[in-house]
């Protein structure tokens, strides 16, 4: 039988795993937005784990390891697929419940409830996802019962059906297979499982790239400080937007020289600009490379280390849920300062930092929730992707009443917070709430992270990409261009208002010359211009 500490050891090693391999299984994404998305998710999600498992002692039993697993992992759930990971991992807590070993019965009854728990949780399933790769990886153990009595074998065979699965996850949904990959959650969970299985087998746990061990890292284009302790090889986050010269030399070059003097390096470009991300201990070389390709504009560097050690002292703090004396509070999902004053200007109480490439954990939308000094609470999650792990920090919540409004975008956060009323009832606030954050059209403005070839586009990295309410809607290489005819697209017959929010790469001049233009076009709206300085999205463009 698998005992605790080999089951300890398999989960450790899972999580290695993803994160060695997370840049591949976000590469996997279909739509290709700077998000960062589901390996890092994962990565980020069951690497919650590794601290606490690591410090226990090998006479632990399998129903410990799980218990720890599935605590850990349901509040470090990052984005959907993180809260599925942390679900089907749930299903090994209750599977494994007081057996000091796990055998063949409880390995698949864990992967039942794992199961089930996932597809409970999400409204509507959709096959050819990490849903459908753990069902059969489940139903496959089910179809062996009675037949193999050998813990290690039958997870081998689990493996086995979770790859066949994934591989046919193209045949399930035609954007997967347009762009020419799997599922990338299956992809991730895949990975997951045949690291554990390594480790039933006998083998020793995987060991983790450089940096990975006590850190979970996420390469984007904000600097992010890992949830685990770790030498910091370099210590600046530098980060430039260049305006190429006319005679500006190939970026490849300005990449090349940016990974000999650090890592983290992203460069991404287009016909006017360069975007810069490099962590490195020199950050005047790397601006002083940067002007051989251009004009430097918002030059911006961070001392890792010191936010590193100040996070460091703000976990220590023991977390004091406030006293729930008011009748209403309200916790918001945003990116940007301006975004949080924005919403700290009309209501909200506690505006947690997140958004794209950012999804904050279960944990930290939790803490936010109990530090509003509120009976009821109504959150806003603007995104997606924070929507399934604010319902699962809801359900922890125990002296309060909490609703989580179905916001994907921050203008239907804007707005349902717009039409909040302080003398209505909790459920036609609910009701209020919902109604107008289905009214408001949402245009989102950013950057191709890679090539692709999505809903008949051949998109090219860097090129600008235009989100109507969500979905892609064209593709183009001039930046002003793309705003004026996005926002134009999202006017009608009907619409009054028009907010124009600007990026932290957007200028007040630029932002202002883009509402001149729909105030000229559309003389009857009332245009108003917000320093969001949300990072990824150079606009959101909010139309009512």
């Amino acid at each position: 039988m698998i005992n605790g500490k080999i089951l300890r050891d398999a989960i450790i090693s899972g999580a290695y795993s993803i994160a060695n391999n997370k840049k591949s299984v976000d590469e996997l994404n279909v739509f290709p937005v700077p998000d960062g998305d589901t390996g890092t998710n994962m990565s980020m999600t069951i690497g919650s784990c590794v601290s606490e498992l690591k410090i226990t002692d090998d006479d632990v039993t399998a129903a410990q390891v799980a218990k720890s697993t599935a605590s850990a992992l349901l509040r470090g759930a990052r984005g959907n697929s993180g809260v599925i990971l942390s679900l089907i991992f749930r299903g090994f807590s209750k599977g494994l419940a007081g057996k000091t070993e796990a055998d063949c019965e409880g390995l698949t009854e864990a992967l039942r409830l794992g199961v089930e728990n996932a597809y409970k949780a999400v409204m509507n399933p959709t096959e050819g996802t990490i849903l459908t790769v753990a069902r059969l990886g489940y139903e496959k153990a089910k179809s062996l019962e009675g037949k193999v009595t050998d813990e290690a074998q039958l997870w081998e065979e689990v493996c086995k059906a979770c790859k066949v699965a994934l591989d046919d996850t193209p045949n399930l949904l035609p954007a997967l297979k347009k762009a020419g990959v799997v599922d990338a959650g299956g992809a991730g969970l895949l990975i997951i499982f045949e690291a554990m299985l390594d480790v039933f087998k006998g083998g020793k746990i995987v060991e983790p790239a450089a940096g990975e061990a006590k850190k979970i890292t996420v390469d984007t284009f904000s600097s992010t400080v890992g949830d685990f302790d770790e030498v910091i090889n370099f210590t600046y986050c530098t980060e430039m937007l260049i305006t190429k010269s006319e005679d500006s030399k190939d970026p490849s070059k300005l990449r090349a020289y940016l990974e000999t003097i650090g890592d983290c390096v992203v460069v991404v470009d287009d016909d006017e600009i360069i975007k810069v991300h490099v962590h490195t201990n020199d950050p005047g070389k790397a601006i002083q490379k940067g002007l051989e390709f251009g004009y430097i504009n918002l030059p911006k560097i961070e001392n890792m280390k010191l936010q590193h050690k100040q996070r460091k002292q703000d976990a220590k703090q023991e977390f004091v849920p406030a006293k729930p004396e008011n009748d209403y509070g309200f916790v918001a999902v945003s990116a940007g300062k301006g975004l949080e004053e924005m919403f700290k200007d009309i209501g909200v109480d506690c505006v947690v930092s997140g958004g794209q490439t950012m999804n904050p954990s279960t944990d930290n939308i939790y803490a936010a929730i109990c530090s509003c000094p509120a009976k009821q609470v109504f959150v806003l999650p603007n995104n997606k992707n924070i929507i399934m792990a604010a319902e699962q920090a809801a359900k922890l919540v125990k002296d309060r009443k909490v609703c989580v409004l179905q916001t994907r975008t921050i203008p239907q956060g804007i707005s349902a917070m717009l039409a909040f009323d302080p003398d209505a009832d909790f459920k036609d606030n609910s009701n209020n709430m919902t109604d107008a954050l289905n009214s408001v059209m949402t245009g989102q403005l950013t950057f191709a992270a890679r090539d692709s070839d999505f809903e008949g586009h051949d998109i090219k990295k860097g090129e600008i990409l235009a989100l109507e309410n969500g979905k892609l809607s064209f593709v183009e290489k001039d930046l002003p261009k793309a705003a004026y005819k996005l926002t134009k697209k999202l006017v009608k017959s009907d619409s009054s208002f028009v907010t124009i929010i600007y990026g932290e790469d957007i200028t007040e001049d630029m932002a202002n010359a883009l509402a001149a233009q729909v105030e000229d076009k559309f003389p009857g709206l009332e245009v108003s211009v917000v320093n969001g300085g949300q990072p990824v999205y150079y606009y959101i463009i909010s139309v009512e």
